[in-house]
C-alpha cells in the first residue's frame, strides 16, 4: 500500500516550519493546542458570533456616534458616551486572525473573522491573561498571554473575553482580558489583496477559496465600481449563502402550498426518468447491478398513484456525460408534481415560485445582473418552439416549414447541415476536406454559424431547397457549388421518408437549439439588448417527449415546456402521461432507439407501467435545475463555481498554463 508521509502532504518550507515551531512553543504554554470547545457569550440573545456582536454593538454605538465620513474621527464626547454603554457589554467570542498581528510596544491590535464579519481586538500586555487548555484555568505565569499572542500567526483561531469599546478612530473593538488558543493554521493564508486567480485551485480546494474570499480586502476601484453600478460582487461564501436562501425559499413556497417533501432511492435497478447515460455500481449483498439516479420522476409519480396529490423532492442526480460550463455529472434538481394540474397551470405555478424565491434569495430584488446584461424575473415570456425559431433564426420562411411537410423539413435540415459545414459562400466550405470527420464539422463554433446565416441566408436557403426532394440531384448540387464530399455529408445526415417521427423531431429540436437556445444566450452581443426575460418554450415534438401527454389540438406536439434564461435551460415540465398502454408503447419506441445506438434513450420500467395501471390522476410535473438558477443569481458563468466541491480530473503535479486555461473555460 502506497501511503504518503505527512511531510509529503504538508510539504515543509520556511513558513510552515516557523508555524510548526510556534505551535510547539504554544503547547508548552497552554497544553492542548487543539481544545475540544469554546463557549461563547449570549449578550445578543443568541450565541455571540462575531457577526452578531458587530451588528448588535453597532446599533449601540450609533446611538452616540453618527455615521462618520472617511477619515473622520468621533469627538471625545461622542466616544466617551458610547464607551460608557459599550464597556458594560462583556463578550466571549472566537474567530480566525484575519490579518497578521501588529504589535506596538506593549499593546497590539488584530482583527478576528467568522468568515462574514470582522471585529478588532485590543490586547495590552499588562491586562491580558492566558487560559490553560488542559485545566481551563487562567495561567498565573506573568506575561503568558503576551507570549502566547506573539506566537500567533495569520489564520490561527483564538477565543477572547473582554469588554467592548470604541477606539479614537471610531472602530468597534474588544478590550481583551483573557485569551485562549484554539487552533493553528499550519499553512500561510492567501494574499489578502487578491482572490485565487487559478480557477482549478479555487474549485479543487474550496476551503482555500472560502478563506481567501473572506479575508480579502476590496480595492478602491472595486468599491467605486460597486457604488457606481449598485451591484455588490459576492464573496464565495455569499454565493453559497444565496444558493441556500434560494433553496429555502423554494421549499417554503412548496410547503405553504400543501406539497409534501419525500425521499426516493438514489441507487435504482433501472436508469429511468430521463434520457441520459447513467453511472453503474453493484450491490454485493443483493447481487444486482444498480444505477445512480438520473432523475426521481418515476418514483415521484408512483407516489401520486399511491395518493400523494402534491409531492416534491430536492435531489442529487448523476449523469455520466460530458463536462461544460453548464453541465456537471452530479447536480441538484428540484422536482415536484401536482395532481389535477396541466402544463399551463404548472407554468403559472413555477413562475410564481421562482419570482418569490428569487426575491428572498436576493433580499427583495427581481432584477439581477448577469455579465453585461440584466435578468428581469418580474417578466416571463412564453413562446412555442416554432415561434422561438422564427424569432431568432434569421430564416424568413420558417413559418411554412416547422411541423408541416417532409419536404419543407428536409429543406430546413439541409440548411442546418450546410451551416454546420461552415460554407461562407457558395462553392466553398471553410476548413472542409475529404479527411474532415462529421464530428469535426459539427463542432463549428456557434459564432461562425450565426455569422454565416446572417450573411448568406438567402443563398443558403436556395441551395438547401435542392435537398427538399427525396432523391437530390448531385449534378444540380454541383452546379450550385456543392462539392461531392459536401453532398454526401448532407445526404447521409438528412431525414428521409424512412426516418421515423423521432428523427424528424430531432431536427426540429436541433434547429431550436442552434438558432433559438444559443441566440437567446448571445442576443446581447448581436442586438445590444440588455434586459433578459425568462422564457417558457412550449410545444415540443411528442416523439422526443416520451413521458408527456400529447396536445389535444395537435397529436404530434407534446404538452411540454422548458424554461430558458440567458440561453440556459433551467427547467423542464409537462402534463404527465398517465395512460399505461400509451406509456408502454412510447417506452418500447425508446427501446428501439437504444437498439440503433442511442445510449441516452429511455429503458422500459415494467413496475412503472404496473403502477400506472392502478390509476394516476391527471397531473403536471417539473424539474428545476438548482445549479443553473444559482449561476444566474450570483453572476457566475461556470456551474463549478456554484457547487461547493465539483468533480475534477486527478490533480497534476506539474500543471501547465494550458491546464489552468482549460479549467477556467469549464
Amino acid at each position: 500500500m502506497n501511503i504518503p508521509e505527512y511531510n509529503e502532504i504538508i510539504e515543509p518550507n520556511d513558513q510552515t516550519e516557523a508555524r510548526r515551531e510556534h505551535l510547539e512553543k504554544l503547547r508548552e504554554i497552554v497544553g492542548n493546542v487543539y481544545p475540544n470547545k469554546f463557549e461563547r457569550s449570549k449578550i445578543t440573545g443568541e450565541e455571540d458570533t462575531i457577526t452578531r456582536i458587530v451588528v448588535f454593538a453597532t446599533l449601540v454605538k450609533n446611538q452616540h456616534i453618527s455615521k462618520l465620513t472617511e477619515g473622520e474621527k468621533p469627538s471625545d464626547e461622542q466616544r466617551e458616551a458610547a464607551n460608557a454603554e459599550l464597556n458594560q457589554l462583556r463578550v466571549r467570542t472566537a474567530g480566525r486572525l484575519a490579518v497578521p498581528p501588529r504589535v506596538m510596544g506593549k499593546a497590539a491590535f488584530v482583527h478576528l473573522s467568522d468568515g462574514v464579519e470582522r471585529l478588532q481586538i485590543y490586547v495590552r500586555k499588562q491586562d491580558a491573561k492566558a487560559i490553560n487548555n488542559d485545566t481551563r484555568k487562567i495561567i498565573e505565569q506573568e506575561n503568558a498571554a503576551w507570549e502566547l499572542f506573539n506566537l500567533l500567526d495569520h489564520g490561527d483561531f483564538i477565543g477572547v473575553e473582554g469588554f467592548l469599546f470604541v477606539t479614537k478612530t471610531g472602530e468597534l473593538s474588544v478590550h481583551v482580558e483573557t485569551i485562549q488558543f484554539l487552533s493553528k493554521a499550519r499553512f500561510p493564508m492567501p494574499d489578502k489583496m487578491h482572490d485565487i486567480a487559478d480557477a482549478e485551485i479555487s474549485r479543487r480546494y474550496r476551503y482555500i477559496d472560502l478563506i481567501a474570499s473572506s479575508l480579502r480586502n476590496k480595492t478602491d476601484e472595486e468599491l467605486e465600481e460597486e457604488k457606481r453600478t449598485g451591484v455588490k460582487k459576492l464573496t464565495t461564501r455569499e454565493v453559497f449563502e444565496r444558493r441556500a436562501k434560494l433553496i429555502s425559499g423554494m421549499r417554503r413556497f412548496l410547503d405553504d402550498n400543501g406539497f409534501i417533501e419525500v425521499e426516493t432511492p438514489i441507487l435504482t435497478p433501472k436508469a429511468t426518468g430521463a434520457a441520459a447515460e447513467p453511472f453503474e455500481t453493484y450491490h454485493n449483498a443483493l447481487d444486482i447491478k444498480l444505477y445512480a439516479r438520473i432523475a426521481p420522476e418515476l418514483y415521484l409519480k408512483r407516489l401520486m398513484v399511491g395518493g400523494f396529490e402534491k409531492v416534491y423532492e430536492l435531489n442529487r442526480n448523476f449523469r455520466n456525460e460530458g463536462l461544460s460550463h453548464k453541465h456537471s455529472p452530479e447536480f441538484t434538481m428540484l422536482e415536484f408534481y401536482c395532481a389535477y394540474m396541466d402544463v399551463n397551470g404548472m407554468m403559472d405555478f413555477a413562475e410564481a415560485m421562482i419570482k418569490e424565491s428569487v426575491r428572498k434569495a436576493t433580499g427583495g430584488s427581481l432584477q439581477v445582473k448577469y455579465g453585461e446584461s440584466e435578468i428581469d424575473f418580474s417578466k416571463f415570456e412564453r413562446l412555442t418552439m416554432k415561434q422561438a425559431i422564427l424569432k431568432y433564426s434569421g430564416f424568413p420562411m420558417l413559418d411554412e416549414i416547422l411541423f408541416e411537410s417532409l419536404a419543407n423539413l428536409r429543406q430546413l435540415n439541409a440548411a442546418l447541415l450546410l451551416t454546420d459545414l461552415g460554407k461562407m459562400e457558395a462553392g466553398t466550405a471553410a476548413g472542409f476536406t475529404s479527411a474532415t470527420s462529421d464530428q469535426e464539422l459539427l463542432k463549428k463554433s456557434f459564432e461562425q454559424r450565426a455569422e454565416f446565416v446572417k450573411e448568406n441566408k438567402n443563398r443558403l436557403w436556395k441551395i438547401a431547397e435542392l435537398f427538399s426532394v427525396s432523391e437530390p440531384d448531385k449534378n444540380i448540387a454541383e452546379e450550385n457549388g456543392i462539392t461531392e464530399n459536401e453532398f454526401e455529408f448532407i445526404v447521409r445526415n438528412i431525414i428521409s421518408e424512412e426516418n421515423d417521427e423521432r428523427k424528424k423531431a430531432y431536427i426540429i429540436e436541433k434547429s431550436f437549439e442552434d438558432y433559438a437556445e444559443n441566440i437567446l444566450g448571445k442576443i446581447i452581443q448581436q442586438t445590444g439588448k440588455t434586459i433578459m426575460k425568462p422564457t417558457f418554450i412550449t410545444d415540443y415534438p411528442k416523439s422526443i417527449s416520451p413521458l408527456s401527454k400529447a396536445s389535444p389540438e395537435n397529436p404530434n406536439v407534446a404538452e411540454r415546456f422548458e424554461l430558458f434564461i440567458c440561453g440556459m435551460e433551467c427547467a423542464n415540465g409537462f402534463s404527465e402521461l398517465n395512460d399505461p398502454q400509451e406509456q408502454y408503447e412510447r417506452l418500447i419506441d425508446q427501446m428501439k432507439e437504444r437498439e440503433t445506438g442511442d445510449e441516452e434513450a429511455m429503458v422500459l420500467d415494467e413496475d412503472y407501467i404496473r403502477a400506472l395501471s392502478y390509476g394516476m390522476p391527471p397531473a403536471a410535473g417539473i424539474g428545476i435545475g438548482i445549479d443553473r438558477l444559482v449561476m444566474l443569481l450570483t453572476n457566475k458563468h461556470s456551474i463549478r463555481d456554484v457547487i461547493l466541491f465539483p468533480h475534477m480530473r486527478p490533480e497534476k503535479k506539474n500543471s501547465t498554463a494550458d491546464d489552468a486555461k482549460n479549467a477556467e473555460e469549464i
